[in-house]
């Protein structure tokens, strides 16, 4: 089958084997997969040592299942399968199970290949009134609604936003949806107008806020995010990248601020914003597998794969 295989450097191949799904997994025919900015960030070496199938967010058709009521169902699916008997995995915590496989990153498999299989418990049903090319934003738009899912924000707290890129957009409009006054902070005055509608902008980080959230995807976020979070105020980081960030634990310290750190998030309810048209979110740029050069280096605001 044709994938995109990755060892140190991704690879383009047609005889990649097709994937048996164990007695606990589905084997799902992948309709479109997107690129996320954590798969660029794999190949600088965020997950060092990871060699096979690069990507994790995808929709897709269930051929084989576990659960045979899924055969023939379009789907998309989380990115963590834990070992269900730890500490984590029983008490509802599973995506922090110490010895989880993740889709594209660790010890398993990801979404850049014809099929794929992975744990059946893991996969949700795309409702039949929601386009393949807008539930293929489900799974960043759950990380987006973990914000609010882990911090509780309430929508009188005054929140900035640090980034103007896909993640924070998405994130933006979930914490706008609560009436909640936001302010985003970016780079570019073209991505910033896009939050205009919901959010006030700057080009410049000032003033001081009760919630922060960092989604710059760039070491130098943090600072600002720092910078811009009152003291005993809540700093939530949600960029992922390769590399390690120099922090000022002092400052933190002195000033009693919250650092939470914020990753991956519910699928049900981003499925169900996304079906009754509450985000807006820009056409996905699709590319045949075989053209992963082109498509990595797209500057759309989300690029992907048609199979």
């Amino acid at each position: 089958m044709k994938a995109l295989f990755f060892d140190k450097t991704p690879v383009y191949t047609t005889s990649y084997a097709k994937p048996v799904p164990a007695p606990n997994q589905s084997l799902v025919k992948i309709l479109m997969a997107a690129i996320c900015n954590t798969d660029r960030e794999v190949m600088k070496g965020y997950k060092p040592g990871f060699t096979g199938i690069l990507g994790h967010e995808f929709v897709g058709i269930v051929e084989e299942s576990s659960d045979t009521a899924l055969v023939g169902k379009r789907v998309v699916g989380e990115l963590n399968a834990g070992c269900k008997t730890c500490l984590y995995c029983t008490t509802g915590r599973e995506h922090h199970c110490t010895t989880r496989k993740v889709l594209g990153m660790d010890g398993k498999d990801g979404c850049f290949a014809e099929y794929m299989t992975i744990a059946t418990d893991l996969l949700h049903i795309v409702p039949n009134d929601l386009p393949t090319e807008q539930a293929i934003f489900c799974e960043p738009l759950a990380a987006a609604l973990e914000v609010v899912e882990q911090s509780h924000l309430r929508p009188s707290q005054e929140v900035a936003l640090v980034g103007d890129g896909r993640l924070a957009y998405m994130i933006g409009q979930v914490i706008a949806l609560q009436g909640t006054p936001l302010t985003v902070f970016g780079h570019s005055t073209q991505k910033l107008a896009m939050f205009a509608p919901f959010a006030k902008t700057s080009l410049q980080p000032t003033g001081s806020f009760e919630v922060v959230v960092e989604a710059s995807g760039s070491p130098s976020g943090l600072e600002t995010a720092i910078a811009l979070t009152r003291s005993m105020g809540l700093l939530v980081l949600k960029s992922t990248y390769a590399g390690l960030t120099p922090l000022n634990t002092s400052e933190l310290v002195v000033r009693e601020i919250t650092l939470r750190g914020s990753r991956c998030g519910p699928f049900v309810p981003a499925l169900n914003l996304l079906q009754r048209g509450q985000i807006t979110l820009p056409p996905i740029e699709l590319f045949p597998l075989q053209e992963y050069e082109q498509a990595f280096a797209s500057r759309a605001f989300k690029v992907g794969f048609k199979f």
